[in-house]
């Protein structure tokens, strides 16, 4: 059987921004460097669609494994199992 829906199904409430957070993008936000070992907090940025990973992950804590390309590899644990995550560094907020 074919499989209803796409990648952001079911995730109303996850990708909406409040008021004050709508507009554009500041360039710093894009730009922003992380270094390898260091603690992110994995936060979807709606209005960017590149580099977006799974809305199960929105809200997760990870550490910064290593860079590929513009992204970033994060490591997050997701019950028992450590599971890596790439995401774009708008997605990602320093702790």
């Amino acid at each position: 059987m074919k499989r209803i829906g796409g990648f952001r199904r079911k995730s109303r409430y996850k990708l909406r921004q409040s008021i004050s957070n709508k507009g554009k993008l500041p360039i710093t936000k894009i730009l922003q460097e992380f270094e390898i070992g260091e603690r992110v907090v994995l936060k979807l940025e709606p209005s960017h669609m590149g580099g977006m990973f799974f809305p199960r992950f929105h809200g997760r804590v990870g550490e910064v494994t290593r860079k590929q390309g513009d992204c970033v590899l994060v490591k997050i644990k997701d019950g028992n199992k450590v599971k890596q995550c790439l995401a774009h560094p708008v997605h990602l907020q320093k702790i």
